[in-house]
């Protein structure tokens, strides 16, 4: 911006500099050819008393050698046709000159005519030559004058120009700034409005939506958390109906543990850092608290691949989340005594967590990876969870038959990415094996 700004300048203020300028030169050059002819003029009124006097041609040419400019440059017709010092006339310019003053181009120069009245209604012409470097004298050094007024003019400008774009330019960069940190998710940013009105308009209105962003997720936290909170009435009726011992119990201990967890994340401001997790550890953790629901089921289930450490790019409850997601469709979707298996894979530069299950199956996949859209009657939140986890790293999800009959959702993480990027909109989109 800067830079265009200095290009307009440039542009602007050289055509005003030489729309003055070029007039200038042109009467500069004017001034001196008149200066230069009034001087030769001048030079000829010197010898027209000596004519007035005498035509004798001894005396004129004393009178030429004792004028400023010689002989060399003076020369007198006389009414007889005689000659008298160095003329460059034609004879046809020195008959016209008898009748009026004429100014005619010669080799080198001009040459100045001038009739001066004699007795006897005679008429001599006084002739002055004047070079052409008289005529372009202090013409040059003028010029380079006004090329530097208009050099300067020019610098001058962009100088100028330049201070107000960087003004803006500073002013438009913080802003900007302030943008993306508020976009890549820190809500306490705040500007100093500065530069134009306009820019301080901006920047004021950028902190309005920033206020009332950092509001709005604040009340959005609050409610998430009271609605959390909300679940732990009927989880306390619970626990006096099943006393405090027991399977049973402890199934509703872990459960009101993932209810407080629930509602601290909800309260917590901003986004977890950006952090990793063991994958082998969360899948253990996840798998032993479902462990028992799958025993109530009767199903029969796996862990495959959790024994050695695998390090994964996302936070261990973002991922814990996910994995629960899936287990939970498996759980709400499959019929009771239908097995399923977790595998741990890891490969080159990604980590996949696969979850397959013996059930029915899913008859339409794609439209199963829409937010909110579910073919058997539930949120339709669980795949995009895991989704959304998987493109944050740069992965994927899959979604493919299974080995034992029923649907494979396969997670994929790369385990080498970037800091984890803001989740892309929900799309159409299916990868097929």
């Amino acid at each position: 911006m800067r830079k265009s700004l200095a290009l307009v300048a440039v542009a602007v203020t050289a055509m005003v500099a030489l729309a003055f300028l070029i007039p200038l030169a042109v009467v500069v050059k004017e001034i001196a050819e008149n200066r230069a002819l009034a001087e030769a003029e001048r030079q000829a009124a010197t010898i027209v008393p000596a004519l007035v006097v005498t035509d004798d041609t001894t005396a004129l040419e004393r009178a030429l050698a004792s004028t400023p400019a010689g002989a060399d440059r003076l020369a007198v017709h006389l009414p007889g046709g005689a000659t008298i010092g160095a003329s460059r006339a034609a004879p046809a310019d020195v008959a016209r000159a008898r009748r009026t003053a004429l100014t005619v181009p010669v080799g080198g120069g001009y040459a100045v005519l001038r009739p001066v009245a004699l007795d006897r209604k005679r008429t001599a012409v006084v002739e002055v030559y004047a070079p052409s470097q008289d005529l372009t004298r202090g013409v040059a050094s003028a010029w380079a004058v006004l090329t530097g007024v208009a050099v300067a003019l020019v610098a001058g400008s962009v100088a100028v120009a330049d201070r107000l774009a960087a003004r803006v330019v500073q002013a438009t960069r913080r802003l900007g700034d302030a943008a993306a940190a508020l976009g890549s998710g820190d809500l306490t940013v705040r500007i100093d409005p500065a530069g134009p009105p306009e820019l301080m308009a901006a920047g004021q209105a950028f902190n309005t939506m920033a206020d009332r962003v950092a509001g709005l997720l604040a009340a959005e936290r609050e409610l998430a958390a009271d609605l959390s909170h909300r679940l732990r009435t009927p989880l306390t009726a619970l626990r006096l109906q099943v006393g405090g011992a027991g399977p049973v119990a402890e199934q509703v201990d872990r459960l009101e543990r993932e209810v407080d967890a629930i509602i601290a994340a909800a309260r917590r401001p901003g986004r977890t850092p950006y952090s990793g997790c063991d994958a082998a550890e969360v899948l253990r953790e996840r798998l032993a608290f479902w462990s028992a629901l799958a025993e109530d089921q009767e199903r029969p289930w796996q862990l495959v691949g959790a024994e050695t450490p695998t390090r994964v790019p996302v936070p261990a409850a973002e991922l814990a989340a996910a994995v629960d997601a899936l287990l939970g469709n498996v759980f709400r979707h499959t019929p009771q005594q239908a097995g399923f298996r977790v595998t741990l894979h890891r490969g080159a530069g990604v980590v996949g967590v696969l979850i397959a299950d013996a059930g029915p199956g899913i008859p339409d996949p794609e439209r199963a990876l829409e937010r909110g859209r579910s073919g058997a009657g539930s949120t339709g939140l669980g795949l995009d969870i895991a989704r959304r986890l998987a493109e944050s790293t740069g992965g994927s999800v899959r979604i493919e038959a299974s080995a034992l009959g029923g649907t494979a959702v396969n997670l994929w993480l790369r385990a080498d990415p970037a800091p984890p990027r803001a989740p892309k909109p929900p799309r159409r989109l299916l990868r097929r094996r």
